[in-house]
């Protein structure tokens, strides 16, 4: 393959068959043909190797997956639950510029929906002046009324917040979904870069990686300023679902490589406003909880009553100022999809400044402008529900009959939901790890949860 980049490398289009399409934004490949500046490093290097030397690589790669217990369990699959966690050899490749555009745009927006959740569990100006329709809030099964007027220390709601991210056409960075609740991939993306630097150690190591060490120590100090009455040595449990939620081997691998407890429910209890935890040399008292379960589970008592998960007490006792929560309850309000429609309002009244990155176009169909929008342009559009619940999947308007269109704008004008059109991109990665391929989904494949490898220089 030549410096200059003069098009795909010989090397690459003659052993893994990798052709970019005019009608796709490409990751490796611009649109005049070159290979992106950042990519020929590792797109060099896949050429030398040839895809029978990255087949029995990834071999190895797989192995480790599997000796490590590497787990993405997914309810309902007939293969097992506990489903191998699936990884591609080949990293996504970024331009240190581009990340710091995209991170601080990031960072914007997790103060931006901070900010809302202050003043939708505290004043609620945005309701009152009509920022936000009340509808949007008060209908939301997110919205936890128990949780409204806590105090949460230093105003922060969102400890750990990620977002998952998608290509538009022309190459811009769109968000499609906040995870402001319970946000999982730290601990798979650690779990990443080990496999990748044992599997490709010189890709790994030429391409001058971001480390991911300060993260997790920034995520260490975050929790240590929970704590009330900043105490010396407190307690720091993670409390999970318990070993069949999805990312049960996430929660288990953050806590032995942070240092913390791992606690379901049942190994908590509350005892005058204090949580402690249940171990053989008796109860010893809990500073801070790190959630990875819904907050609506959290407490039966005050929360969802039918929850076999959570600790009876557990909002009182964070009323009174006891105990900590990360991410604080009542997070998962602003994670609604139809929430991406005002965020460029309020990002100007909230922040004063413009929305960095925009969501993919939404409307809300409680409004009559947006859903008249919607009913015109079906045929471009997803459909989702407002609320989500488990089971429910997007439609495609485009794939339904004259009947079908009439049936579903009829649910919308009465469930108001949410919509936003879909978006493609294109990037090599390992197919069956023999041959590199390009991603055929519906979203973007470069997901930024979970990054393989985010070069820098």
């Amino acid at each position: 393959m030549s410096k200059e980049g003069a098009a795909t490398p010989p090397g690459l289009e003659a052993q893994w068959r990798y052709q970019p399409r005019p009608a796709y934004h490409d990751e490796a490949v611009g649109p005049d043909g070159r290979v992106r500046e950042q990519w020929r490093g590792t797109l060099e290097a896949l050429a030398g190797m040839g895809h029978a030397q990255l087949a029995r690589r990834w071999q190895e790669g797989k192995r480790v997956i599997h000796e490590n217990g590497i787990t993405y369990n997914v309810y309902g699959d007939p293969r097992s639950t506990a489903r191998p966690w699936t990884l591609d050899p080949v990293p996504l490749v970024m331009e240190p510029g581009e990340w710091r555009r995209l991170e601080a745009a990031i960072t914007q927006r997790a103060r931006l929906l901070n900010t809302m959740l202050a003043d939708l569990y505290g004043p609620q100006r945005l309701l009152r002046e009509g920022m936000l329709p009340p509808r949007l809030i008060f209908e939301n099964p997110n919205f936890l009324r128990p949780c409204h007027g806590i105090q949460v220390p230093g105003g922060t709601y969102i400890h750990v917040y990620s977002a998952d991210l998608a290509r538009s056409p022309d190459g811009q960075w769109w968000v499609i979904a906040d995870r402001t609740q319970a946000p999982s991939g730290a601990g798979y993306a650690l779990e990443n870069r080990l496999v990748i630097s044992r599997v490709l150690p010189d890709l790994f190591g030429d391409g001058q990686v971001q480390r991911l060490a300060n993260y997790f120590q920034t995520y260490r100090d975050t929790l240590l300023k929970l704590v009330p009455s900043h105490k010396e040595n407190p307690r720091i449990v993670l409390l999970t679902p318990g070993p069949y939620n999805e990312t049960y081997f996430e929660h288990a691998f953050l806590a032995r490589y942070l240092g913390y407890t791992l606690v379901e429910g049942g190994d908590l209890t509350v005892r005058d406003n204090r949580v402690l935890v249940k171990t053989l040399g008796g109860l010893l008292p809990v500073d801070v909880i790190l959630r990875r379960q819904d907050d609506s589970f959290c407490d039966p008592l005050e929360l969802r009553g039918d929850s076999m998960l959570g600790v009876p007490g557990l909002v009182q006792a964070v009323r009174s100022g006891n105990v900590a929560i990360a991410n604080a309850l009542g997070s998962g309000l602003v994670e609604t999809a139809a929430t991406a429609a005002f965020l460029p309002g309020l990002c100007r009244q909230l922040l004063g400044e413009e929305l960095k990155i925009p969501s993919v176009a939404t409307w809300w169909c409680g409004q009559q402008r947006p859903f008249d929008y919607v009913a015109e342009h079906l045929d471009n559009l997803v459909v989702k529900p407002t609320f989500s619940s488990f089971g429910q999947q997007p439609i495609f308007g485009a794939k339904l009959s004259k009947s079908e269109r009439a049936e579903l704008l009829e649910k919308i004008a009465r469930g108001r939901t949410s919509m936003w059109r879909r978006s493609r991109c294109r990037c090599p990665r390992c197919r069956c790890g023999t041959k590199a391929s390009c991603c055929r989904g519906t979203w973007c494949c470069a997901c930024m949860r979970w990054p393989a490898a985010i070069p820098t220089a």
